[in-house]
């Protein structure tokens, strides 16, 4: 039989480039903890807690997240960490013929990060409309509003029990709209550049690049703050919540339980969905981030536990805190219920809850502290994202070194500004339809496709069980057998499950009732395809790549690069959790 050499692989070398490290490790859970609590956090699981069940909701949402997401994090941070690649370099030396799955995350996070920065650039809209005598959006005397719209001042003058009429717009949806967004009437008529957006979303790149320019030790300082803060409003915001008219029924509607609805499918895909993007499951940030970890690092299990639980705590917290100001814009808006005031999305933030600040003391402090609250939670997730592809660029492309004189602040620039250019397209009138496209298409419809051969590669292929002898080889403990059953069978099985319902359930995107033409529709499958398709290229690429027959080709294919063995001993005096390595040990793939 064939050696690996002859099938286009070497053995494992030493490199002489020592790979960054964490400064210190609590900059790493920090980093880890800021890409997890997101925006998600704020306007997307309120919403899917609501709509799904309330209390009855956290059912599925904690089975998913014992069943799949807690063990695939842990799955990530271990090859991350064990490997100390990006993505890209990790699938391709764990599985070769699966290599793509590895370009696919990235292929992913990169089209999120054209468009994700857009929400930090309306962030930073609202931050500076909030250093008005009148927050802009609290009344209807201004010029981009119409004869439709309804401030609060209308809403007062109403009686008991009585409705506004009908066809009104609220003046904070007027605000977005119009003021904002300048928003056109479809995707067919993209307009005009929204300069005023061009430029918060210049802010809001330069404070991306100013996060990552250094490296980890950069992006690992800024999380204090970026981390942190967001707590310490949301603890305050939940303080004065409690103490408004309506609060308390706003929470009962949240958490009332709704038990039929368990028994709809939609609920536990949503379940799993809001684990993966909340979490950050198969989008390549957390393998990158692990990569900067010591070899040695013994506490990847608590590390996973600690982010999870964080993030679900913040998500439910968040809920109590959202809920009892729509609960109070409820009251003081004579809503028929609070149903009626509930919005997703964009909606959630950006008009239903600016609504309430116009009515609170002081309304410029909580709408800045608000705001600034909002682009803490969207910066960390941003340059996150921005850390995987620069990553990528690094490991995978040694070659192209000389075009930025292997300078990391050079080379965060050259990814910056060409995103920030992909990204305009957003901040155009038109360019919110475009943004729910990129956003459905790229985080939704692709994510299934790519999480379940994630899965896959490494619990299949690679094998769950040598994985574990990994996670052993690192930390000198035994994986607790719960993990391994779970990247065997139950987390490629319910993904898989998962994605089929996703398929069978499909629907067609709309924003706020707008229904797409077939061929923006098209256009989005085209955004999910460009991530989807890097799978099976890469799997053609490894067998086109590798020497011998067909058979002898499939079977390397299939077959680590990492002899796990060698990669725990032949570098080491001593065991190599006493003695973990100064530098990446790289197998060469046909990559």
């Amino acid at each position: 039989m064939a050696t690996g050499k002859e099938h286009g692989y070497v053995d494992i070398v030493k490199t002489t480039e020592k790979r960054e490290r964490w400064d210190k490790k609590i900059h790493f859970l920090l980093v880890c903890v800021g890409y997890a609590v997101g925006l998600g956090n704020i306007w997307r699981f309120p919403y899917l807690c609501y709509e799904s069940g309330g209390g009855a909701f956290l059912i599925p949402y904690f089975v998913m997240l014992v069943v799949c997401g807690i063990p695939l994090l842990l799955m990530e941070f271990a090859i991350g960490q064990f490997v100390r690649y990006g993505p890209v370099g990790t699938f391709a030396r764990i599985c070769p013929i699966l290599k793509g799955v590895g370009v696919a995350t990235v292929t992913m996070t990169f089209l999120l990060t054209t468009y994700y920065n857009v929400i930090i650039s309306w962030s930073i809209f609202y931050l500076f409309s909030s250093f008005q005598s009148e927050l802009p959006w609290a009344s209807c005397n201004h010029t981009w509003n119409t004869k439709d719209c309804f401030s609060q001042e209308d809403y007062d003058q109403l009686e008991k029990g009585e409705l506004p009429p009908n066809n009104t717009v609220s003046a904070s949806q007027e605000f977005f709209d119009h003021r904002v967004l300048g928003i056109t009437d479809g995707i067919e008529d993209m307009g005009n550049i929204r300069w005023e957006l061009f430029g918060c979303l210049v802010l809001a790149w330069i404070a991306v690049y100013l996060s990552l320019f250094k490296g980890v030790k950069s992006s690992g300082r800024v999380v204090y703050f970026t981390a942190l803060f967001p707590y310490v409003f949301l603890t305050i915001l939940f303080v004065t919540g409690l103490t408004l008219p309506g609060a308390i029924e706003g929470i009962k509607f949240l958490f009332f339980p709704k038990w039929e609805l368990l028994l709809d499918a939609k609920v536990w895909e949503a379940a799993a969905a809001q684990n993966f993007n909340s979490i950050g499951i198969a989008f390549g940030s957390m393998i990158a981030f692990s990569s900067f970890n010591d070899f040695q690092n013994k506490t990847i299990v608590r590390d996973t536990l600690g982010i999870c639980i964080v993030n679900s705590f913040t998500s439910i917290f968040a809920s109590f805190v959202i809920f009892s100001v729509l609960g109070y814009i409820a009251e003081i808006q004579n809503a028929p219920s609070i149903e009626s005031v509930v919005a997703s999305g964009p909606g959630l933030v950006f008009v239903v809850y600016p609504a309430a600040f116009p009515t609170m003391p002081v309304p410029q402090l909580w709408s800045t502290l608000f705001f600034v609250m909002l682009i803490c939670l969207g910066i960390d997730s941003q340059f996150a994202m921005v850390e995987v592809v620069v990553t990528t660029i690094r490991d995978t492309f040694p070659s192209f070194r000389k075009l930025y004189f292997d300078r990391k602040e050079i080379l965060v620039a050259y990814v910056c500004i060409f995103t920030f250019c992909c990204g305009i397209p957003n901040i155009m009138e038109g360019g919110m339809y475009f943004f729910q496209i990129m956003d459905w298409y790229t985080a939704v419809v692709s994510l299934g496709f790519v999480a379940v051969f994630e899965a896959v590669a490494v619990g299949w292929f690679y094998d769950a069980r040598r994985l574990s002898r990994n996670v052993e080889q690192m930390t000198g403990r035994k994986v607790n057998m719960y993990f391994l059953i779970c990247w065997l069978i139950f987390a490629p099985i319910l993904i898989l499950a998962i994605l089929i319902f996703s398929i069978v359930d499909y629907e067609v995107v709309d924003y706020n009732g707008y229904v797409y033409p077939p061929w923006a529709e098209a256009l989005g499958w085209c955004f999910a395809m460009v991530s989807i398709v890097c799978i099976p290229i890469g799997a053609i690429h490894a067998l086109v790549t590798s020497k011998g027959t067909l058979k002898e080709r499939m079977f390397y294919c299939i077959r680590s690069t990492i002899d796990d063995d060698l990669h725990a001993s032949q570098y080491y005096t001593s065991s190599p959790i006493d003695n973990p390595p100064d530098y990446a040990e790289v197998t060469q793939s046909t990559f």
